[in-house]
């Protein structure tokens, strides 16, 4: 009898992260989670996944905002974790929570179609209302950083 495989986040609490993509016009990509997503379908989300074994937090925000939206990141820095617990959806994450400035020239377009039903950039003032748990979260905290780094 061939063996169950384990899914992180359902059968042991898996590790997340995620980064708000950040220019500097002052507005962050999020993109809309589809009724396909592994959770929180229907809302708006920074770009981010699940942490391979092995790999590095750094190199999954790398690989994901390059997965999810074409688009290189730099000036990474972290902001906070989530306890995303889901138990309606029987889900249990350590969530990471960075910010990053997209590199210049770079133009994001939603490249997972079948993940995420939108991808748009946004200012900080016409933010969605309906933002996944880590990203409402950790939303406060990445525009006090960004205006300390970035607004002059």
């Amino acid at each position: 009898m061939a063996q169950k495989e384990l899914k992180p986040g359902k059968d042991y609490i898996g590790v997340g992260c995620g980064v708000f993509v950040v220019n500097k016009n002052g507005e962050v990509l999020l993109q809309l989670r589809s009724k396909n997503s592994k959770n929180e379908a229907g809302m708006w989300n920074k770009m981010g996944g699940s942490v391979e074994f092995g790999e590095k937090v750094i190199d999954t925000l790398k690989r994901e905002t390059l997965e999810e939206a074409g688009v290189e990141i730099e000036d990474i820095e972290f902001l906070s974790y989530t306890d995303h617990i889901l138990p309606e959806e029987k889900q249990h994450w350590l969530g990471l929570n960075f910010m990053a400035l997209v590199r210049e020239g770079q133009v994001a377009k939603n490249m997972e179609p079948h993940k995420f039903d939108d991808l748009r950039w946004f200012k900080f003032d016409q933010i969605p209302e309906n933002l996944a748990m880590p990203t409402r979260e950790s939303l406060p905290l990445m525009i006090e950083r960004y205006e300390a780094k970035y607004s002059k």
